[in-house]
């Protein structure tokens, strides 16, 4: 192997072997160079300047106890800049034109060779009694030691302590005492079965037979330490329980249910399991081919053709039961689909793969014994001319005989989530839309000159979150009738197609339970009637008043009145042609809270019975 194919291996390893663990190396184990000490052909190696690390290796770590700097059992890293002047190693020798690695440097474990706060490099820390660099004259003007005591792990029953003190003789000295200190925990580990459970597992060291095998596992995008044989023999225990638990994964009659999920910088891995009773949302990215669309992981089949086990240790499986297709264009119209089969395939005319997976949503329906009874899928196919795709996918479980219902706060509403609302119809409940962020919602801002092209695109109003929109609105109507007909359409356009009469109290109120819900109180501000003249709505707002409820430990957000104010606006009554109006809309949130005042419970009342001659013969 020639030297610079070596050094391009041993900077791959380096990157994933960097940070080592405590522990020790095999004799026999051939040890690896860092990469940036690789040299060419013929060219040595510095020789090392007698600073090393000292210590045999343990797997305990070392703490420092010392008032503002760490506390007792907490770990404390050496510094990587601080040098300890114990031992020394030698360069790794060159034979011909090939070098020799160099061990894995083993870590500082010995107590009394540990110094914390020696941070600086071939200088003097102040106040730290355990610097090697500190010469006694520059002892001689400390006035502490920051680190009086570094001890080992406080888990132990006992643990190796070094205190660190300055004498008071005319010349001061550092003054340095190894004992051993008790732990003064209730629980401490006497003995451990498995010492490396104690500290993180040495890492194999990368050889020429072991690369391959290590490059397999942490060579990804992402690591996987367990074999398929012990993912293997997982599976098999978890096919064992008679019934799902929470967090469980749901299983196939081969493997897992799994979803597309991001990794950390945000790319799609088809190794996610979905977790019983654990509703996920997920987005992703794929950088595919636009060319070759036509891939598994972009067809309606993966997500529709799966079979869920109804228990683990059933092999009684249930199909996905398709609910619906939407379709979605490159220009952005939206249709539904036919609950067909759908397969992504590339246009060469217009440069567009038509008919891959965008998302999907899943619905598991689950009884109170932890047995999956139902699953249906709604997916979402779209035409895309780029080559990245974002997925969106999503799954929500259902108990058996209950009807979802999204919460907004349980019980009191949540900041950032929609505020609920309905109407109110006579002798019925509350109607509430099936779109839980359209229920109360304010016109949207819009670069386009015309609100009227923009109606029908509204913003959800989310509780404590006030919002203020506008816009221009176009009106052109002619005739007497144009100040009634343009007060309509503006007022439409403030308000929506279905603007809800009731809002509900908490975020969990349900709609069969009318007194948990307010009304809209409807006020009109405007000039009194001018001869010649006609009003025009010009903004709306909504002041939504809240409170804390409940105890002071943990209150919940109340909703107690909400005001619908519509402004209105004089024009003159004999305006033809086209006009311009300036219309906006406004959502405040209010907090009227009274101050809290605590509470106390009466004084106990003494109910007590004594017989008529119990003071005889005091009495």
């Amino acid at each position: 192997m020639s030297v610079c194919g070596r050094g391009a291996v041993l900077l791959l390893v380096v990157a994933v072997y960097g940070v080592a663990a405590p522990g020790t190396q095999g004799p026999d184990t051939p040890p690896l160079l860092p990469a940036d000490n690789v040299t060419e052909p013929g060219e040595l190696l510095p020789s090392d300047t007698g600073e090393g690390t000292a210590g045999a290796p343990s797997s305990e770590p070392l703490t420092a106890e010392s008032p503002g700097t760490a506390a007792p059992g907490h770990t404390v890293p050496t510094h990587p800049q601080a040098p300890v002047h114990h031992g020394s190693t030698s360069s790794p020798p060159v034979i011909g034109e090939t070098v020799l690695s160099r061990s894995i440097t083993p870590l500082v474990t010995s107590v009394t060779s540990l110094c914390v706060c020696d941070l600086l490099v071939d200088a003097c820390d102040v106040n730290c009694c355990c610097d090697p660099d500190c010469s006694a004259a520059e002892f001689s003007v400390f006035s502490g030691c920051s680190i009086p005591v570094v001890t080992g792990d406080s888990q132990l029953c006992k643990r190796e302590a070094v205190l660190y003190s300055i004498s008071s003789s005319k010349v001061p000295q550092r003054v340095t005492e190894t004992v051993e200190v008790v732990n003064p925990d209730i629980f401490c580990i006497q003995a451990a079965n498995y010492p490396p459970a104690l500290s993180f597992i040495t890492p194999d060291e990368p050889t020429a037979a072991n690369f391959d095998s290590l490059l397999r596992e942490f060579g990804g995008l992402e690591f996987n330490s367990i074999s398929e044989a012990q993912s293997m023999v997982g599976s098999a225990e978890a096919r064992k329980a008679s019934k799902y638990e929470y967090g469980s994964p749901i299983l196939t009659p081969s493997s897992y249910l799994k979803l597309p999920a991001p990794l950390g910088t945000g790319e799609c891995t088809d190794s996610n399991p979905v977790g019983f009773l654990e509703s996920q949302d997920f987005t992703c990215v794929r950088t595919i081919p636009l060319e070759n669309c036509s891939i598994p992981v972009l067809t309606l089949a993966t997500y529709k053709n799966i079979e869920v086990l109804t228990v683990p240790s059933s092999q009684n499986a249930i199909n996905v039961t398709l609910q619906s297709i939407t379709i979605h264009t490159v220009d952005g119209s939206v249709f539904p689909g036919n609950l067909g089969d759908y397969f992504p395939s590339y246009d060469t005319t217009t440069g567009v793969c038509n008919d891959v997976v965008l998302g999907g949503s899943y619905s598991v329906t689950y009884t109170d014994k932890g047995e999956i009874t139902n699953i249906a899928g709604s997916f979402i196919l779209g035409a895309i001319n780029k080559n990245s795709v974002q997925q969106n996918f999503q799954i929500r479980f259902i108990e058996n005989g209950t009807a979802p219902s999204p919460l907004s706060g349980n019980p009191g509403y949540v900041f950032g989530l929609p505020v609920v609302a309905g109407f109110k119809l006579s002798q019925s409940g509350i109607i509430q839309s099936t779109n839980r962020y359209g229920q109360l919602t304010l016109l949207k801002s819009s670069s386009d000159p015309n609100c009227l092209a923009e109606e029908g695109s509204r913003t959800p109003v989310l509780f404590g979150y006030n919002m203020m929109s506008g816009c221009r609105l176009q009106v052109n109507y002619t005739g007497t009738e144009l100040c009634k007909l343009a007060g309509a359409a503006i007022l439409n356009v403030l308000r929506g197609q279905q603007f809800p009469n009731y809002v509900a109290q908490f975020g969990n109120s349900q709609p069969e339970n009318v007194l948990d819900w307010v009304p809209i109180n409807v006020i009109t501000t405007d000039h009194a009637a001018v001869q010649g003249m006609c009003k025009i709505p010009v903004s709306l707002e909504l002041k939504v008043k809240w409170t804390k409820y409940g105890s002071l430990v943990n209150p919940q957000a109340q909703i107690v009145n909400v005001e619908e104010r519509i402004t209105y606006a004089s024009f003159p009554n004999n305006l033809q042609g086209v006009r311009f109006v300036q219309i906006s809309s406004a959502v405040t949130f209010v907090d009227v809270s009274q101050p809290a005042s605590p509470g106390y419970k009466a004084q106990p009342t003494i109910d007590a019975k004594l017989p008529f001659d119990f003071f005889l013969p005091f009495l």
